[in-house]
Order: structure tokens, then sequence, then C-alpha cells
């Protein structure tokens, strides 16, 4: 058997490439693959415990808004498929641009809170791929209520938020409606027809 005569160095570099490759592959298949059964073991071992919250009366007003969500962990989005969270503006109500940033602020907290105990993975998927968050004009109220039934009936996670009242508008005003994070085809179904802010 005759041996090749290939350089030191050359294998060296072959043998580099090769381990950095597999590294890679492993890192994203692990990631890809290892959260998601993660994820479904600490889901399983959490049902027992949220059983009873829905026989229960509500004790707070996050109790009451995820009782009135859909199915949020039926939403999927695939490996490459552009997720984006909508916050949605009331513009009648003449709010400063820093009211309106506190609000979309509070909007996306409240979605993010909701989304990441009922579907870690798509939260996950959210962040990698970029957490995009689109501003939208509304005209009224109604508008928001109107918007966010729609997307609670497609099980899209939807927040309003309730002015505090202590500066620019009443307290208990509905402002700022966020939608998401979900993917982009599936949340353009229901503000798809909305104006940026």
């Amino acid at each position: 058997m005759s041996r090749l005569n290939i350089p030191l160095s050359a294998q060296v570099g072959t043998l580099a490439a090769a381990s950095a490759a597999s590294l890679f592959v492993g890192y994203y298949l692990g990631k890809l693959y290892g959260t998601t059964a993660g994820k479904g073991k600490e889901k399983a071992s959490e049902e027992p415990k949220e059983a009873p919250a829905v026989t229960e009366e509500p004790d707070s007003e996050e109790e009451e808004e995820s009782l009135a969500d859909g199915d949020l962990s039926a939403i999927k989005a695939g490996f490459l498929e552009p997720c984006k969270m909508v916050l949605v503006v009331r513009n009648d109500l003449g709010m400063t641009s820093g009211k309106i940033a506190a609000q979309c602020g509070h909007a996306t907290l409240a979605c993010y809170k909701a989304l990441v105990r009922k579907n870690p993975a798509l939260v996950s998927h959210w962040e990698r791929t970029g957490q995009a968050k689109i501003a939208l004009k509304a005209s009224s109220e109604d508008q928001l209520i109107e918007l966010e039934a729609i997307a609670r009936s497609l099980n899209l996670c939807a927040r309003s938020i309730h002015d505090a009242g202590h500066t620019q508008v009443d307290a208990g005003t509905r402002t700022v409606l966020g939608i998401g994070p979900a993917p982009v085809s599936l949340v353009n179904q229901v503000t798809g027809k909305l104006r940026l802010l």
C-alpha cells in the first residue's frame, strides 16, 4: 500500500475545515431540534399546573386575557419564514411621539410575555430572524377592538394596552394593540391594509 505524499500542513488544514463544518452543522441542528424537544418536555410537565387555572376565577387582567386567547401554541413558522410583531397605534388621541413610544413598549412586552409562555419556539424563531416590529395607524378604539378579535380568531397573540391616565390620555383608554410575533403572511391577514405610522 502506498502513501500519498500530501504535505502535513494540507492535512491539518483539511482536518480543521472538516471539524469546523461538523461543529457548524451540529450546532444548528441541535439549536433547531434540541430546543424544540426540550421545550416540548417542559410544556408537557407544565400542562397539569395550567389546567386548574381554567376552572378558577381569573385573579388578574393577565389571566383574563390568557383565557380569551385562542391556541397560541398552534402557530408555527417555517425554518426561514419571516416573522414580525405589529403595533397598531390610535392616531385619534393626539399622543406625543414619546407617549406613543412608551405605549408601544408596553404592547411589545405584553405580547412577548404572553407568547414566551405559550409558544417559546415561535418567540425564539422571531428573535433569530431579527425581531421585526412594525408600527401602524388605527383611526379609533373600535378599529382596535375589531383587529384584536380578528387576530385572536386566527390564534395570534393580541394585547391591548389601556393607559393608566397619569399624563396625556384618560385612564383606561385603549391606546395600542400589539399583535404577534407570528409569520408575516398570517399577521398581514389582520393588518395588511393599515398604513405605516
